[in-house]
């Protein structure tokens, strides 16, 4: 049997073992969606979750694959007599029943919230001692998704094992519902979820939650990037660069089924800059983290759209092989910002189909002439410029190069633009990809351009990837073998 036969049936064979280990078969990619928080916090309702998942579905997000409408923190008003949870009958006047049946309508999920402690972060009633009854009223209420915080958690931390056992106890309660429930758990890292949590849950938070800024040092997230592994207090208000670098030596964690779970994106917010926005969008794709929009999707601007739309990174988020990309180097560099940081990073990772992804990460204060050699892209395949990949020539693909304008993304707000086109093979078509309609894996394997972005140049065997890219930037591209001239038998 051909070896690249017997990967395929090893690959296949490691998926399904994921699947069972889960018990959910869920998030066989890293799961999509949007989540109240970051925008509006405790100010939660029905209308809110209604009115933005209708706009999800106006601006096309849906068929993109963004599936999850999550209601975070602050939805109840307590217990019943029985113990029961209680939703909030004047911010949920219909019951979550309805919100539910509402959103399933629209072929969207829904999402709760609860910890694993006695309160939930803004103190209301929580599921630790409850977690079976509180099982069974999320799947009454026809919950998809729960998203499990840490906080008032009575001590029962400090080792893998005490967290992991507090943990599995809601993901037993959910899988004996006999309703799937992506089980999210949102721990911040603590007691190093990344050993434990793949046979319990489909995703787990790795770091102290995000906030909307680029590289910002803030003391209430105490430990720095190069802390990530051994971070005593996870904390919150953590720049996209300081989560980032506290992933880079656990990226391999993440698996089908069960994914490194960076936080929800900022995109849209107005910390950062449009630049500083791609690069964490395109950072989150590329190390397969779950894709939660945290914007105030009503308010949208052209240029958040265009960037949360951009199919050709949405299919390395996506991508079947589920492998993360990973950080070939990262330089310290002179050019710091007025946060007193700067530095630059190359991260690349094998894709499915043989192709490779590249980003190069410009967090200098100034725009950078970047390059990345073959050999450091391949070095997982042989270090010392002795991978086999080196020597053969590959096409480049700027997974940005299509990105949609603000005309046709300010029109698609508007109610003048179509977000829900037929899949296309026009570049100009391509932001309109309906991965409802062809998934991400079928769309690549019909080489559909809308997911491969633009041909800009060919990097020559043991050449080097070029790119002048912006400060707070990144490039980002796909590297695709380019096939061997056929050759000509000499004339006798």
């Amino acid at each position: 049997m051909a070896l690249s036969k017997l990967l395929k049936l090893a690959v296949t064979a490691l998926l399904a073992l994921k699947t069972q280990a889960s018990d959910n078969g869920l998030a066989i990619t890293p799961q999509m969606g949007w989540d109240n928080w970051n925008a509006f916090g405790c100010d939660v309702s029905e209308d809110l979750l209604l009115g933005t998942a209708q706009k999800i579905v106006d601006y096309g997000l849906r068929d993109l694959g963004y599936h999850y409408v999550i209601l975070d923190d602050c939805w109840s008003v307590g217990r019943s007599d029985n113990g029961t949870l209680m939703p909030n009958s004047t911010r949920f006047p219909n019951g979550m029943g309805h919100v539910a049946d509402r959103l399933h309508s629209m072929n969207l999920g829904f999402g709760m919230y609860s910890s694993a402690g006695t309160l939930t972060c803004a103190r209301y009633p929580a599921s630790l001692g409850y977690e079976e009854q509180d099982a069974k009223t999320f799947a009454s209420w026809g919950v998809d998704y729960l998203k499990y915080d840490n906080c008032y958690n009575e001590g029962q931390s400090g080792t893998p094992q005490i967290t992991y056992n507090r943990y599995k106890k809601m993901g037993d309660a959910l899988n004996a519902t006999g309703r799937p429930i992506l089980y999210s758990l949102c721990n911040w890292g603590e007691d190093y979820p990344w050993k434990w949590a793949q046979t319990i849950s489909n995703s787990w938070r790795m770091s102290g939650d995000v906030f909307d800024y680029f590289d910002r040092a803030d003391p209430r997230c105490p430990c720095s990037g190069d802390e990530g592994y051994n971070c005593a207090l996870p904390g919150f208000h953590c720049s996209v660069m300081n989560i980032l670098n506290k992933l880079s030596s656990f990226a391999d964690k993440g698996i089908p089924g069960a994914w490194n779970d960076l936080d929800m994106l900022e995109v849209g917010n107005g910390g950062m800059t449009d630049d500083e926005y791609k690069s964490h969008f395109s950072m989150w794709a590329a190390v397969k983290s779950p894709l939660i929009m945290g914007n105030d999707i009503r308010v949208m601007t052209p240029q958040a759209l265009s960037i949360l739309s951009n199919p050709a990174v949405l299919a390395i988020s996506q991508d079947p092989a589920g492998s993360s990309a990973f950080q070939r180097w990262r330089y310290l560099v002179n050019s710091t910002d007025s946060d007193g940081q700067g530095e630059i990073q190359m991260w690349s990772g094998a894709l499915d189909n043989g192709d490779y992804v590249v980003v190069l990460l410009n967090a200098a204060n100034s725009d950078m002439m970047m390059n990345a050699t073959l050999a450091d892209i391949f070095i997982d395949n042989g270090p010392g410029g002795t991978a086999p990949e080196i020597k053969q020539s590959w096409d480049v693909y700027d997974l940005w190069a299509n990105r949609m304008s603000d005309e046709v993304a300010g029109s698609i707000i508007n109610g003048t633009g179509m977000a829900n086109a037929t899949n296309t093979t026009d570049s100009t078509m391509s932001m309109q990809y309906n991965a409802t309609e062809t998934s991400y894996a079928d769309g690549l394997a019909s080489n559909n351009t809308a997911l491969y972005g633009n041909m800009t140049t060919t990097v020559k065997a043991m050449g080097t990837l070029t790119a002048n890219v912006p400060k707070h930037g990144v490039a980002m591209y796909r590297l695709r073998p380019q096939a061997p001239a056929t050759q000509k038998r000499d004339e006798l």
